[in-house]
Parts: C-alpha cells; sequence; structure tokens
C-alpha cells in the first residue's frame, strides 16, 4: 500500500502517514527500522504494510515508494 509521509521524529523514529484518503496512521520504531530507513521527510511517498482491521490498521514495515 502507498501513503505519504505527514510527520517523523528522529530522536524516537515514530511518526504517521496519510493514507490516499486523508487518513492519518502512526508509525512506531519497528515499523521505520524494519524498512531500514535512515531518515523520512514529510510529503515523501513511501510504501507502508500493514495488518489489522480498517479501523485499527497498524503498520509493520515503511520504506521509500521506488518506481
Amino acid at each position: 500500500m502507498q501513503a505519504t509521509a505527514y510527520t517523523y521524529d528522529a530522536g524516537t523514529r515514530t511518526g504517521s502517514v496519510l493514507l490516499d484518503d486523508g487518513t492519518p496512521v502512526p508509525f512506531d520504531a519497528a515499523a521505520f527500522d524494519a524498512g531500514a530507513l535512515r531518515l523520512l521527510r514529510p510529503g515523501q511517498r513511501v510504501r507502508i504494510e500493514t495488518e489489522g482491521p480498517k479501523d485499527r490498521l497498524r503498520i509493520t514495515l515503511v520504506t521509500l515508494q521506488t518506481f
């Protein structure tokens, strides 16, 4: 699934993304680390992997979207 980076805190390696419908979804350090990223800037397109029901979606991986 694709999304747009919305917030990112380099100190905690946590943040949030906006799904294409505008829904914000937070991610934790484990999801950020799973993508092997070093930095994330708001506005970057990312690829995410999720689990759980739509009303309690949990991000398990955040990585940069490549074409």
